[in-house]
């Protein structure tokens, strides 16, 4: 990305000018992370720095400290996976198939927006969170402590208490489903930027969604869900995992947030 242009006399950046250095950097909406910028800077040689980060590539929910989701401003720190807004998607399936659950997990929780937005909904939730990143469940805590959640650190169902067994009625998993292959072809910001476990999900990118699926059984209450987002190109072998594993499984697209999700229920 191109440095950001030399500021004017008056010592601060103008908003022509924090546009150019982020249209010449490659920002293909310029104008709208202009005005974020400008809102969140206190003074000139602090919107000057914060320009220059985005400018160097770092992805402007990091610069900003705040990623919204679902209508909710979530934390992020650097070097925690940016919450994406087709996964707002993944949280309305969620609503519609279980809209009274009382016990709400969130697999890789990254920020645990996940979770954030589904206690926002549902009210009066146990809220759980893990995550194998301890920067990532450092991240959460923050995001999820409004709703009373609970974060742990740990590789996938390992961290989770034994008491959740057989009781979750939504077990939301963003797992990493970029195909080892292909993670090189990500955005420079996503990476550079984020970790390499929210991306990388194994040779053909399922390696994290079949493990989910194969240990979801015993964690979910009777009829409760699993629901875990894909691209379109794996939902058949991922509808395929699910299956196998027992869940009764359904595929839900949007074409609206370019968004696939496989949603499994216990019997």
């Amino acid at each position: 990305m191109s440095a950001l242009p030399p500021l004017p006399a008056s010592g601060g950046p103008t908003r022509p000018a924090v546009v150019a250095a982020l249209r010449a950097a490659g920002c293909v909406f310029a104008e709208d992370e202009a005005e974020l910028l400008l809102a969140a800077a206190r003074t000139p040689d602090e919107l000057a720095a914060l320009v220059s980060r985005r400018v160097a590539g770092l992805p402007l929910e990091h610069v900003l400290g705040w990623a919204r989701f679902r209508g909710l401003r979530v934390a992020v720190e650097p070097g925690v996976f940016v919450p994406r807004r087709r996964t707002e998607f993944l949280v309305e399936q969620a609503l519609a198939q279980a809209p009274d659950a009382s016990v709400v997990v969130d697999l890789c929780c990254g920020s645990g927006a996940i979770g954030a937005a589904l206690a926002a909904e549902l009210g009066d939730v146990e809220l759980h969170a893990a995550d194998i990143d301890p920067a990532a469940v450092r991240c959460a805590r923050r995001n999820v402590a409004a709703a009373g959640g609970h974060v742990h650190t740990g590789d996938l169902f390992a961290a989770l208490p034994d008491r959740l067994r057989g009781r979750v009625d939504i077990l939301a998993a963003n797992v990493p489903y970029v195909p080892t292959g292909e993670v090189g072809l990500l955005p420079a910001e996503a990476r550079d930027h984020e970790p390499a476990t929210a991306l990388d999900g194994g040779p053909d990118g399922l390696d994290v969604l079949r493990r989910v699926a194969a240990g979801a059984p015993a964690w979910l209450a009777p009829g409760g869900c699993l629901l875990v987002e894909t691209s379109e190109r794996q939902a058949p072998r991922a509808v395929a995992a699910f299956t196998r594993a027992g869940l009764a499984a359904r595929l839900a697209v949007s074409e609206e947030w370019y968004a696939t999700v496989v949603v499994g229920v216990r019997p």
